[in-house]
């Protein structure tokens, strides 16, 4: 087994992999000696380097470290019949769900206005305590689902739009591009939870706001990918928008000069809505490599004709 994970401590997961099988050789790439790679069955990754699983010709399984599996999809170098699974851990629901409910709630008790107000020292109530709130959730799966069902359980009407229809509990279900106006039409708060494929990249665009209710709220986090970056502060300026939560961008770090900073009617926080706990993700990891090895079919597969 190889893992290469740039951007997290790999140390964790060797431990915790070889606490499940102290027999289990682990390599940390790039550390990987030429004369292993060929022996490598099993890769486990997360934003991995371009060219990197090119280096092992017999991998029979790719494992994603989080729930997000673009960086697997996009990747030329993996065969397109060796299997790729990702993590589904409630944890990850529960850490998501309560980044998008104070984001939404912030914006429901205008909680902007007394930060400013705060910064300037004034004492001025608003004539209103709450602004409206019907909240549309783009995407409705494990992540998607879990939030839908608890804004509806706050007493908030929630719809939710996705490649078919679903029903969850609570929730008005819209499918497809020709229910999206229909969706758009109900809600005043947007949170995108899509899956990242050909069909949802740059799916939130200057033709997209323009379609939606004016004053309408933005929270992404999903990926960079499905914003473009270029049509959001237009569309805050033409009043398709009244604001945005941005977690995810298409360039991270966030360039220090990019407009999202100092603009006030954007909150950027930096891809920390939702981490993957180690201890939830490891025994998955194992338990597909072990079902790999004993040919056994996997758990938390990726569709890969779906992209997720």
């Amino acid at each position: 087994m190889v893992l290469i994970a740039p951007t997290r401590d790999t140390s964790v997961w060797v431990k915790g992999l070889k606490a499940i099988d102290p027999e289990l050789e682990i390599y940390t790439h790039p550390e990987v000696p030429e004369e292993a790679k060929a022996g490598i069955r099993c890769a486990v990754t997360w934003l991995h380097p371009k060219g990197s699983l090119g280096e092992f010709p017999n991998l029979e399984l790719v494992c994603s470290m989080g729930a997000g599996v673009d960086h697997l999809i996009d990747d030329p170098d993996i065969a397109p019949e060796t299997p790729m699974t990702r993590i589904v851990d409630p944890a990850l629901a529960w850490s998501m769900s309560n980044f998008c409910l104070t984001a939404l709630l912030n914006y429901h008790r205008q909680w902007q206005h007394f930060v400013e107000q705060q910064a300037d020292k004034r004492w001025a109530q608003k004539d209103e305590c709450e602004l409206e709130l019907r909240v549309g959730v783009l995407g409705l799966g494990f992540l998607g689902q879990d939030l839908a069902q608890k804004v509806a359980q706050l007493g908030f009407y929630v719809a939710g739009y996705s490649q078919s229809p679903k029903e969850v509990d609570g929730v008005e279900s819209f499918a497809g591009p020709d229910q999206l106006d229909d969706f758009l039409g109900k809600v005043n708060a947007l949170v995108c939870l899509l899956p990242l494929t050909d069909d949802t990249e740059s799916f939130l665009n200057k033709a997209f706001f323009a379609r939606c209710q004016p004053g309408t709220y933005l929270i992404n986090v999903a990926r960079g990918s499905h914003l473009v970056e270029d049509d959001l502060i237009p569309a805050l300026e033409a009043g398709h928008l009244s604001g945005a939560v941005l977690d995810v961008f298409r360039k991270e770090p966030l360039p220090a000069d990019h407009a999202f900073w100092s603009d006030s009617r954007i909150t950027v926080t930096p891809h920390h809505a939702s981490l993957t706990n180690p201890q939830a993700a490891i025994p998955q990891i194992m338990e597909n490599y072990q079902r790999m090895v004993q040919g056994e079919p996997l758990k938390n597969e990726v569709d890969k004709g779906k992209g997720y």
